[in-house]
């Protein structure tokens, strides 16, 4: 393996013009070399590394990605009403580790073909919320008016059947929503849309996902405030003060920073070590009280009652209902999460030393992730998917931009999900861990919002006032939403929708803010919208990324394919990029009509 990295490293080192040797039989390669060149790629989109070198960094995605993927079913499980069944929560967890190999599968195969993991999307977890609020009796464990005492215990057969039910209430209402991503991305709409939503809409639509949830990280943290802060304090440690430090391994001539690949992961393993030992010595008390979430003697039957293999399948809870109120609250999540996926695409092409994605592959993306969501809805797992930043960080990290690393990130995640006690080892995390790890997790996700306004003008009246309103009103009318509820006394449905719609933070702080940003007078430049657009201009390069798999040959042969908002070469796509740049001499670092080698030095 240290031979090939050595290799690859040898292969994205800077190298002078003048020693660059081009090579007339295969200019696409040779094109695909400048760029990495030029941004130190180890491994492009389309190059294959090693399979014993794929099978490690395949894992490495995986672990970059399992926090927030186990972390979802964890959250939600109060508003579904799960707690207590520790077997069926780790279920549920292979079944998100599943869908979420099979969607970054799908996704990267057929969809927008960049090095992106699919899972499940942190903008779902507000309607689910206010979805399954709506009707108290959706969870009688929890309802204060229900007496405790008459109910059977949790984990029984009736508890079972209430749980598995309000999932199949999400279910029905994602598998429907899920239609408005596949219109949206299928149909070339998307390219309409991002007209007219710029950062300002973005960033408090994205902030008011992460402020809506602190309630949720300061439950689990309260369980042990120290245990909390020292998960925090790691992750923190790893991840900022250590992420430049490369650690020495045996067998391995390269040092790795392991710090900055994995800083959740061994913020987890500390800390969970450290409430092991403190239970071990009895520290800890051992009756319900302050602190007795931290110990890690809690779960430990679930380990043992878990089954080996599950295979998760369709329908495993039972049948989907669909409710309006449902499928709105689940549309506004939809659509936050494409907001989300568009920006994720392009910084993933810029990482991966690929171009700006073309029209038709954001298009293809966007319909694929429907897909997917609907495959989410299906299989049940309280929530749709979205592509993963995190990860897209981590191909920066590694320099390595494979598709088929992800693939087999895919195929990882698959196996591990009908592992069902790899699942209900999660659920024995001590609760304050995991509490330490949301408060992370919802910060990032708020920051990542916020970051958007860097494109406007923040010394414009006109944008705070947007900006301000929208991030308050998205909290304030929720909050009102949730503690008086709306009965207008006429139509019990017409309550629902209001209720869900006017509970979802992002919903209408983000509607707010599209109205306003589009109604009230201001510049493009003043916007942001000039800036926020610049990532579709000057994507010179080789467009062969993001055509698609076995039928690109037979979609070159047929002129009409290029009226399909899906197919490559997409007649409204904008970008400058050629399919073959040799061609043209058009290229940032590519070659002239003679062969030569031209740089372009602009900045």
């Amino acid at each position: 393996m240290e031979d090939h990295l050595a290799n690859g490293q040898q292969k994205a080192t800077k190298v002078c013009v003048d020693d660059i040797k081009t090579d007339q039989t295969n200019p696409a390669k040779d094109e695909n070399r400048g760029v990495h060149a030029r941004l130190d790629i180890l491994y492009g989109v389309n190059e294959v590394p090693p399979w014993y070198l794929c099978l490690f960094l395949g894992f490495q995605q995986f672990l970059t990605a399992f926090g927030a993927t186990f972390a979802y079913p964890v959250i939600i499980s109060s508003a579904i009403c799960i707690d207590g069944d520790d077997v069926g929560l780790g279920e549920l967890i292979s079944t998100v580790i599943f869908v979420s190999g099979f969607s970054s599968i799908l996704q990267t195969t057929f969809g927008i073909r960049l090095p992106i993991i699919q899972s499940v999307s942190y903008s779902f977890i507000v309607p689910a919320f206010v979805v399954l609020s709506v009707n108290p009796n959706n969870c009688p464990y929890s309802n204060p008016s229900v007496n405790k005492t008459l109910l059977p215990s949790l984990g029984s057969d009736y508890h079972k059947n209430v749980w598995q039910s309000n999932l199949c209430q999400l279910q029905g209402a994602l598998l429907v929503a899920s239609l408005l991503s596949i219109v949206i991305g299928f149909t070339g709409l998307i390219g309409f849309l991002m007209r007219y939503i710029g950062p300002l809409t973005i960033a408090p639509t994205i902030s008011l996902i992460a402020l809506s949830l602190f309630q949720v990280a300061s439950d689990k943290g309260s369980s042990h405030w120290y245990i909390c802060f020292m998960t925090i304090a790691l992750v923190a440690i790893f991840s900022q003060y250590l992420r430049n430090i490369a650690v020495p391994f045996p067998c391995m001539q390269n040092k790795i920073k392991i710090f900055a690949l994995f800083p959740v992961l061994l913020a987890i393993i500390i800390a969970w070590a450290v409430c092991a030992i403190l239970t071990a010595t009895n520290v800890l008390p051992q009756e319900p009280e302050v602190g007795y979430k931290a110990r890690t003697d809690i779960r430990l039957a679930t380990l043992s009652d878990s089954q080996w293999f599950r295979f998760p399948y369709p329908g495993q809870w039972g049948v989907p209902s669909v409710s309006l109120a449902g499928v709105l609250g689940m549309s506004a999540a939809i659509f936050a999460s494409i907001i989300e996926s568009v920006g994720d695409y392009h910084a993933c092409a810029r990482l991966s030393g690929a171009p700006p994605p073309p029209g038709s592959a954001i298009s293809r993306g966007i319909g694929m992730e429907g897909i997917t969501c609907m495959l989410a809805g299906a299989w049940g797992t309280g929530g749709g998917n979205t592509s993963y930043s995190e990860n897209i960080g981590a191909i920066g990290i590694t320099k390595v931009g494979s598709r088929i690393v992800i693939q087999v990130a895919g195929i990882i995640m698959l196996l591990l999900g009908c592992l069902g006690k790899f699942g209900a080892l999660f659920v024995t995390i001590p609760e304050p861990v995991i509490g330490g790890l949301f408060y992370i997790m919802f910060g990032m996700v708020g920051a990542v919002g916020i970051s958007n306004l860097q494109f406007v003008d923040l010394n414009s009246t006109r944008n705070l006032f947007v900006f301000g309103l929208s991030i308050f009103f998205g909290l304030s009318v929720p909050a009102w939403v949730a503690s008086k509820g709306i009965q207008t006394g006429r139509n019990e449905i017409a309550d629902q929708i209001l209720t869900v719609l006017g509970g979802t933070s992002m919903f209408v702080g983000g509607i707010l803010a599209f109205f306003l940003d589009n109604t009230i007078p201001g510049t493009r430049a003043e916007r942001g919208l000039i800036h926020w657009n610049k990532i579709d201009e000057g994507s010179e390069g080789d467009l062969s990324v993001y055509d698609l798999p076995l039928i690109q040959p037979f979609l070159n042969r047929w002129s009409f394919t290029k009226y399909i908002p899906v197919c490559p070469g997409f007649v409204l796509d904008k970008v400058k990029s050629k399919r073959h740049p040799i061609q043209s001499g058009e290229d940032n670092l590519g070659y002239t009509e003679n062969g030569e080698i031209k740089v372009d030095t602009r900045i």
